[in-house]
């Protein structure tokens, strides 16, 4: 057992008390995996077993008023020579609606905790500014708001999440602005509204109650904030047919007394889901490069991103107890890779450059969130654009999609479709001393009956062989697409923005419900198999 890891689409251990099928596999869980000593890997999917969904909103996405997300990301405003519809680029709205973007969190963050919505609203050049003390101390024009996020949601065809001001805000407030945002009826918000140019409301269902209230949302215990939350939730009111989807801000990383207070005091009946943030940093750099780096920090990264598992299974196990219906989701709505900033720019902008290493870390994490389906609803990479794991850089009027973006692009299929239990037996990729299981993978079927399977080879130096058996299924044919590069740190510049881009795979073959997979390293690779 001590050679077992945690892979980020795998399960720790398997359990004693797993039954056996006539071939000897396990399939009590979803995903479950045991090393394999010839250097292949193999997989056996039951195809007629599935029962959960994949939510659609576990492919959801973080926009922050810091740095260039906003502006100069998203918003260029109606006299921008860059084409755009109502100020917003138009494509960047064409490159997120090719994802099937499901959602879009707004405005924050640190900010949503220092955003009073009201001056985010009326004619823009009456709008009053205010300080971002969070991110560069930059003055905020407050020229996006409300109307502007929300008609960018339209233009996205995508759900808001909206995160309310718990921090510095009143309860007031945000009673105020779920009124504005959603009754349709007489009222001083509704009035407002319409005199603001929109008569009818947007119906937003996704509210966060507040941001990381443990950290820059106001460094709050849990009791407290428990307390806090349940005011808040009460006085955001259900308009028409409208039913809130609360989410009530959640632990950081490993804290599981938070998620403990949270599920006690709170409960099901007051909240949808419950937040969780968890970003990945190098443990051996406090300067980490997002592309300069060796395999040693490679290593580190993928090595790190395996604890978001070991986290994610203890927090669930902690609301296991408490919702044993799994009636509250859990709601990862902050991940992802986080490095220094890239030379010369702003360090409160937390702009950074993007590698195959990340659409790597990006498949191994989908792929675990896609194996806790019965739990993780909802999950938000952080961000979007300019910042951090972003999937578009700008500059100007360039626009590049990252290797992060494909990744994204490519597990498209996984949205809302049946997750199909498989087992997995696999490799290990070792380095210095240490190890991590080499393949990665994840499964699921879609409302046409087409079988979708995406895997991550995380070895940088070996391609490997991956048996893959279709139990319960009559399959024909298979094809695929793969995102690969001849080196981990390779990544998209302005110069070269398809440097790393999905193109055909041909690696597999399938013969009588088996696929024979040819994975290079360092890649990640989606197969339709109908």
């Amino acid at each position: 057992m001590k050679h077992l890891k945690m892979t980020c689409a795998g399960l720790f251990l398997l359990l004693a008390s797993v039954t056996l099928n006539a071939q000897g596999w396990n399939i009590l869980r979803p995903v479950e995996w045991q090393k394999y000593d010839d250097g292949k890997a193999r997989i056996v999917i039951n195809a007629d077993l599935g029962k959960e969904t994949i939510s659609r909103h576990i492919y959801g996405h973080f926009s922050e008023h810091l740095g260039r997300c906003i502006y100069g990301g998203y918003w260029v405003g109606e006299n921008s020579d860059i084409p755009n519809t109502r100020g917003i680029r138009n494509d960047i709205v064409e490159a997120l609606k090719a994802t099937k973007i499901p959602n879009l969190r707004w405005p924050g963050g640190c900010f949503a905790d220092e955003y009073h919505w009201m001056d985010g609203i009326g004619p823009r050049d009456q709008r009053p500014k205010m300080i971002n003390t969070h991110w560069g101390g930059v003055t905020e024009d407050n020229s996006f708001g409300t109307h502007e996020f929300l008609d960018l949601c339209e233009q996205l065809e995508t759900e808001p999440v909206i995160c309310g001001n718990v921090g510095s805000g009143t309860v007031e407030e945000m009673s105020k602005w779920v009124e504005y945002v959603n009754f349709d009826g007489i009222s001083p918000m509704a009035d407002l509204r319409r005199q603001n140019g929109r008569e009818e409301p947007w119906g937003v269902r996704f509210w966060g109650i507040g941001n990381e209230t443990w950290g820059c949302g106001g460094r709050m215990t849990p009791e407290h904030y428990a307390d806090l939350y349940r005011n808040y939730a009460t006085y955001t009111r259900n308009y028409g047919d409208n039913r809130l989807m609360r989410i009530c801000s959640g632990a950081n990383a490993t804290d599981y007394h938070w998620t403990e207070v949270m599920m006690r005091d709170v409960g099901p009946r007051m909240m949808w889901g419950l937040s969780l943030h968890y970003y990945t940093r190098s443990s051996i750099n406090r300067r980490a490069s997002a592309t300069q780096f060796g395999e040693d920090e490679y290593f580190d990264i993928l090595e790190r991103c395996l604890a978001i598992e070991t986290a994610i299974d203890r927090h669930i196990d902690v609301m296991d107890r408490y919702d044993p219906e799994k009636r509250v989701a859990l709601v990862v709505d902050e991940w992802g890779a986080w490095y220094a900033v890239e030379p010369g720019t702003n360090p409160g902008f937390l702009y950074q450059q993007n590698s195959l290493r990340d659409a790597i870390l990006a498949g191994l994490s989908l792929n675990y969130f896609n194996a806790k389906a019965d739990r993780v609803k909802m999950a938000n990479i952080a961000q979007t654009v300019n910042v951090l794991q972003a999937l578009i850089l700008t500059d100007e009027a360039k626009m590049l999609l990252t290797p992060t973006y494909h990744v994204f692009e490519m597990y498209k299929v996984h949205q809302d479709a049946t997750l199909l239990p498989l087992d997995l037996k696999t490799a290990d990729y070792a380095f210095g001393g240490n190890s991590i299981p080499a393949i990665s993978a994840s499964a699921s079927k879609d409302e046409n009956g087409a079988i979708h399977i995406s895997l991550v080879n995380t070895d940088p130096n070996k391609n490997i062989s991956v048996e893959i058996e279709l139990r319960g299924a009559d399959t024909k044919s298979v094809s695929g697409r793969v995102l690969t590069a001849s080196a981990f740190n390779a990544h998209n510049t302005f110069d070269n923005p398809e440097a790393v881009k999905p193109a055909e795979f041909n690696g597999a073959r399938l013969r009588r419900n088996v696929l024979t997979v040819d994975m290079p390293s360092k890649s990640v690779v989606v197969l339709e198999v109908k």
